[in-house]
């Protein structure tokens, strides 16, 4: 590794906020988010202000980002973020229903919850804008978390189909 890149890897937050490398690099983020999610994604997932780690590649590139220990997204080669329990839980507060949401009953809830896929069988209501790929959020009918995961179905194929998986779920919520 160069000694570029291992000073680039090793700079804690404070460092890199002391050179606005940290905050540059959020800001970017933001506008990925933005354009994945939708408007006020990004302010949602990395709230300024707020203490974000960036943990990155050896070449630098950003991998996952983290608050309070908790994985908020990773950030892919493709340069599409996949999303944790925690940024789900961001996105759940911050946007209305049924943005970025897949809907289950009580039939679906505990294995959705194990990390089990999601069928569109048991899918009650989803966001007319999904298509298949995007990552999403897995709710209950109460609207509580279940899981964040992929679509496998474009919003109106899971809503008609009675049989396929609808979406991959990456992580269940398992509280």
């Amino acid at each position: 590794m160069s000694d570029k890149k291992a000073s680039r890897a090793a700079r804690t937050p404070a460092e890199t906020d002391s050179t606005g490398e940290h905050a540059r690099g959020l800001a970017e983020l933001r506008t990925i988010a933005n354009y994945q999610f939708g408007v006020t994604a990004g302010t949602a997932l990395f709230p300024p202000g707020e203490a974000i780690e960036i943990r990155r590649s050896s070449s630098g590139r950003p991998r996952q980002l983290v608050a309070d220990g908790d994985r908020l997204v990773s950030y892919g080669v493709d340069g599409r973020f996949t999303l944790g329990i925690a940024g789900g839980r961001r996105l759940v507060a911050a946007f209305d229903a049924p943005r970025c949401r897949v809907v289950v009953g009580d039939d679906s809830e505990p294995f959705v919850r194990e990390g089990k896929n999601a069928f569109a069988k048991f899918v009650s209501g989803v966001d007319p804008e999904i298509r298949p790929g995007d990552e999403l959020l897995i709710v209950h009918e109460r609207g509580d978390l279940l899981a964040v995961g992929r679509a496998e179905l474009s919003a109106e194929a899971m809503a008609d189909f009675d049989s396929g998986m609808a979406v991959t779920v990456r992580e269940g919520v398992d509280d």
